[in-house]
């Protein structure tokens, strides 16, 4: 099967290519890039006005498959990524039963498999159970394909515990990406301060998610082993992170376009459908996560796609779950509030979305529009306009707090080892 795209911009961080090409797939591979190819294909797509880029990879999300397939399956999951233009995802292990055997990982990765849509990489648990007590298997699960380690959702309290789980994950060229969260203070249901107290609910504050990040960056220079942070939210993350950076610290971190979107402000219109966990903050922590972004403290973009049902939406404020979906909204949420106002380029946006993820995931043949790499690629309207509505979405729960906000941009093709898996 060969597919030629034409005419299209493609945009390109590792070559800086930002410019109209032709592109060739064939036999899953990106074959030949130029600016005018005439070869015959089985399928040619005129991209004119369209942009090219290196297909998105999710290095943190949600499918809750084994256990809660009322929220959403790796199939309806898989659906709205390839919808949001992403072509890897990699699944944390909050399931049940949790993915900290071999077995039960291979499970994950079988169904994958027979719904053959997009990558799909599982995260196996950091203990067992997601208990923060007994370490699993690194060796054996790596084996088994783990694309690296996790307990997200709960945070591994015992830092002798956590130390011993980021040695043994750094043995295995993999790295545990951290759920910062200390418990003591992280008691409420959405950021500590005014709206919180408006609303007469519990704050969380800030220092839950600040003290166990310093924990993790202080055992990452320690024993100089790598160390990557979970959906950073707060300005003083954000500095800590920099400044051991600087330093040479093998640390990385990600955050999601809610965090560059909202503040906590956004609960008095969204409700339930605005908290999540770390919760969306102050103004000034929204632009202290978008320095990040541009100078390169933050390393990825990912969505923390997280389905809940709506009648677990619906309850009050303080006892609904957290989380958001965030498949669908992620491209567009990034070229309306990081593009638009020019606070990065689009560049930059594939660096965030697809250079880097890869370079972190070690997914050698990913992440770059490049001859001989994987046709994983992700093309996309910037121009369309529109409100985003919860009629529009595929995943299986609708709970977000896009829904009714202008957009812009729109994915119009996801194709996946060079097979086109969605088509607007």
């Amino acid at each position: 099967m060969t597919i030629l795209l034409k005419n299209g911009n493609v945009i390109d961080y590792a070559s800086r290519l930002n410019e109209k090409m032709d592109v060739l797939i064939e036999d899953k591979k990106i074959k030949t890039i130029k600016k005018e190819i005439n070869e015959s294909a089985d399928q040619v797509i005129d991209c004119t006005g369209l942009s090219i880029i290196p297909g998105m990879i999710d290095m943190h999300c949600h499918l809750r498959q084994p256990g809660f397939e009322y929220k959403e399956t790796i199939e309806t999951g898989s659906k709205s990524a390839v919808k949001g233009g992403f072509t890897t995802i990699c699944p944390m292990p909050n399931t049940k039963p949790t993915p900290d055997s071999a077995i039960v990982l291979q499970e994950i990765i079988d169904e994958a498999k027979r719904v053959n849509l997009c990558n799909v990489l599982p995260y196996s648990s950091v203990t067992k159970g997601e208990k923060g007590e007994e370490l699993v298997d690194f060796e054996e699960m790596k084996k088994a394909g783990a694309i690296a380690f996790s307990d997200d959702g709960m945070p591994v309290v015992n830092s002798k515990t956590m130390r011993q789980a980021m040695i043994n994950a750094d043995k295995q060229d993999t790295f545990v990406a951290s759920h910062c969260e200390e418990k003591s203070v992280a008691a409420g249901a959405i950021n500590a301060g005014e709206v919180a107290e408006q609303l007469g609910v519990d704050g969380v504050l800030p220092e839950a998610e600040e003290i166990m990040a310093a924990r993790e960056i202080v055992i990452s220079e320690t024993n100089k082993v790598r160390g990557h942070i979970c959906h950073i939210s707060t300005k003083t993350s954000v500095a800590m992170i920099r400044d051991a950076k600087k330093r040479g610290v093998k640390i990385t971190c990600e955050t999601c376009p809610h965090y560059y979107s909202f503040t906590v402000k956004e609960v008095l219109q969204s409700g339930t459908n605005a908290k999540m966990n770390p919760p969306l903050r102050e103004e000034e922590d929204r632009l202290a996560i978008i320095k990040g972004l541009q100078d390169g403290t933050i390393d990825a973009i990912i969505t923390d796609h997280a389905p809940h049902s709506e009648e677990e939406k619906q309850k009050p404020l303080a006892s609904a779950p957290n989380g958001i979906i965030g498949f669908e909204t992620a491209l567009a949420a990034s070229i309306t509030n990081l593009i638009e106002p020019k606070h990065i380029s689009y560049l930059d946006l594939v660096r965030l979305t697809s250079y880097t993820p890869a370079k972190l995931l070690k997914l050698e043949t990913k992440g770059q529009i490049k001859e001989g790499y994987d046709a994983d690629i992700t093309i996309f309207d910037s121009n369309i306009e529109y409100v985003y509505q919860k009629e529009s979405i595929v995943s299986k729960s609708k709970n977000t707090p896009f829904i009714g906000k202008k957009l812009k941009g729109k994915v119009m093709y996801t194709i996946v080892g060079g097979r086109i898996v969605y088509e607007k």
